[in-house]
């Protein structure tokens, strides 16, 4: 039998490492305060990440970029004086510039008083200029901030955050804010269920009866080992937590993760990896790690006492971690693709959920007289992840396929190969198929007959997949559709009832990049920002900018799911010239194309590059899909937005444009 001891976690997190960058060590917040003798206090506080400082707006020329407010000329208010700060600034000698300067560290506040002169209510318009250093490093940034003015209240008090285009100051903020503690919420549940789904594996589920016994023998009381029972289950959680704390302060970076969903090395390994528990799923070979770590562990629970509690989940863990590797492995890197609690709260409702059968059985004892005995059906719950986990596995060569454009897996291969795996899968269940570790399958019971109901039935679901479908409610799993070869659903302009559908307009010229890059929908475009905007200017149509990428899943999911309706194809075809933005292209540019970067002062060779580093610098966010409107010469139009599946709420943000592009001209 062989032995390979494949340290999952410690390669994911070793692989998110390689990417981080930083965007902006300040956040920024603001407020207006408005007294009573008609002045507003315009309030900025900065939050300084920390070994970063922010320098002062006051000390000599001839130094570092100090900090500096600029607010546009308005016959709305006057500005009374300079900005003041708080606290006081530090001071040192800098060096290099052989100057005193000054700087803030953790925090600071900055206070403009301003005049008004008029009692409604505007919006303040302005940039800011800083400079942010740390011991090897110095970032320059120049963001814009927009504040509204309340002039008809007596008092007034506002904080958002000026520099987050998320920000809406419409009643979008609320469900923008809903969809994302819905996805998260959702999140929670999945990794919960698989924290379950993890108990019922073999190396996992004879462990539940052994390790219940221990909490039971040689208990002086009751309550002892229910204290015991609690501080094994909260250990579980506390060392599953854990692996989600260290990702989680190791990917806050900018390129992190379109780094880790595009590059072919991370993609390789983990497809590697998960190509490796499959087959070990299917009985090819065992995978267990070290047994030193386990013996060593072990013998402090022999110890006895409330410490060996945590040892014991110390050693289930270890022991168990052959088959529920792969599990968190999933976990992680979905996790990978989203925000930076991601991580952390999916960790959290795995081991919660994994915690939780062993701490309630050894609370409650005789609840262990209700579980099957262990057999066959464990070893069938072992080959199901098997092929879960093999169809997994295509997502990782699909980004790579995508990204680098070497046409190897295109969609209908992608789903073919997927078809396969689940009817597999469905006469597996049935017992039509056995693998070496299977016992013999007598009859099949009701839930077999389910689940295999249940493969097959999406097996059908993917196969109209094969020739051009949707597949709306897997649309980002699997690669897009301009990756299909063969599609006989080739998108025709769409009449939409009682509005007037008319031809897309013609583009100025051939887009530069169109042999590689496509629209969804038969939608025409642009994929280089200069190119489209000039064409723009020529047509006098404002500019959807569409910052994308191959491997992100809610951009996919936006195409399939919104962009689909007639309603929003006739809006994208009729009133607006599209540039798509791939922020993860690994497309090498000439190298008079090359920009050298305002916010990590590094070159950027590649299309995603540049385009990465175009959104965050213009934009302050690194999150994507990112939807940007804005005219002909490139000022934005209305408050950008993200992902939104609410499909009425695209339609209102594209319509909001054409207004304001109209008051323009």
């Amino acid at each position: 039998m062989k032995r390979i001891a494949l340290l999952t976690g410690i390669v994911i997190v070793s692989v998110y490492g390689v990417f981080a960058q930083i965007v902006d060590p300040v956040k920024w917040e603001n407020k207006s305060l408005k007294s009573d003798d008609g002045t507003v206090e315009i309030i900025f506080e900065a939050n300084i990440d920390m070994n970063w400082h922010l320098y002062s707006q006051y000390f000599g020329e001839g130094g570092p970029v100090r900090t500096t407010f600029y607010f546009d000329d308005s016959d709305k208010f006057e500005l009374i004086g300079q900005p003041s700060e708080n606290p006081e600034p530090e001071e040192i000698m800098d060096e290099v510039f052989n100057i005193t300067v000054k700087y803030f560290s953790h925090k600071a506040t900055f206070t403009q008083k301003i005049k008004l002169l008029t009692d409604e209510a505007f919006t303040l318009n302005g940039s800011i200029e800083y400079q942010v250093c740390q011991d090897d490093k110095c970032v320059y940034f120049n963001p814009d901030f927009k504040i509204k003015v309340d002039g008809a209240e007596p008092a007034q008090t506002e904080a958002v955050d000026p520099f987050s285009p998320k920000v809406d100051l419409t009643e979008s903020e609320g469900s923008q804010t809903d969809g994302e503690s819905k996805s998260m919420w959702g999140f929670f549940m999945l990794a919960f269920v698989l924290g379950l789904a993890g108990v019922l594996t073999p190396c996992v589920f004879p462990m539940i009866p052994m390790t219940v016994s221990f909490f039971m023998q040689g208990q002086s009381s009751k309550f002892n080992s229910i204290v015991k029972a609690l501080i094994f289950g909260i250990s579980i959680v506390v060392l599953y937590t854990s692996v989600g704390l260290i990702v989680s302060l190791t990917s806050a970076g900018a390129d992190f993760t379109t780094g880790l969903s595009t590059h072919w090395i991370p993609n390789t390994i983990f497809f590697v990896l998960f190509i490796a528990f499959a087959a070990s799923f299917f009985g090819m070979f065992e995978i267990i790690l070290p047994s030193g770590l386990a013996n060593k562990a072990d013998k402090q629970v022999d110890k006895g006492g409330y410490l060996a509690a945590f040892f014991m989940a110390f050693t289930l863990v270890i022991v168990s971690f052959s088959c529920t590797g792969p599990i968190v492995g999933v976990l992680l890197v979905k996790a990978a693709a989203g925000d930076v609690l991601e991580p952390l709260i999916g960790m959290f409702a795995f081991g919660l959920a994994f915690a939780l059968p062993f701490t309630l059985f050894a609370i409650f004892p005789r609840m262990l007289k209700g579980l099957p005995k262990s057999g066959g059906w464990m070893n069938s719950v072992k080959v199901v992840l098997g092929f879960i986990i093999l169809a997994f596995s295509l997502k990782f060569i699909a980004n790579i396929d995508q990204t680098y454009h070497l046409n190897i897996i295109s969609r209908d291969v992608f789903l073919a190969i997927w078809i396969v795996i689940f009817i597999l899968l469905g006469v597996y269940l049935l017992g039509k198929l056995k693998f070496s570790h299977d016992s013999d399958v007598p009859h099949v019971s009701v839930p077999r007959l389910v689940m295999a109901m249940v493969s097959f039935v999406f097996a059908i679901y993917l196969l109209p997949g094969m020739f051009g479908a949707d597949l709306n409610a897997v649309s980002a799993l699997i690669p897009p559709k301009s990756a299909q070869q063969f599609d006989i659903s080739k998108s025709q302009l769409i009449s939409v009832s009682g509005i007037e559908a008319t031809e897309p307009t013609t583009l100025c010229e051939a887009p530069k990049y169109g042999d590689i890059l496509h629209l969804p929908h038969g939608l025409e475009g642009y994929f280089d920002y200069e190119q489209g905007m000039a064409c723009a200017k020529k047509l006098n149509k404002p500019v959807l900018l569409d910052f994308k990428g191959h491997a992100c899943a809610n951009c996919k999911e936006m195409e399939n799911k919104v962009w689909s309706d007639p309603a929003v194809l006739q809006r994208l075809q009729n009133d607006y010239l599209i540039i798509a933005l791939y922020v993860d292209d690994r497309t090498k540019l000439p190298e008079n194309e090359w920009i050298t970067s305002s916010y990590d002062g590094k070159v950027k060779k590649t299309l995603g590059k540049k385009y990465a580093d175009f959104q965050i610098s213009k934009y302050n966010i690194n999150s994507q899909p990112y939807y940007v409107l804005v005219d002909t010469d490139g000022e934005t139009l209305v408050e950008p937005t993200g992902y939104d599946l609410k499909t009425e709420n695209f339609i209102q943000f594209l319509d909001s444009g054409v207004e304001e592009f109209e008051k323009r001209k």
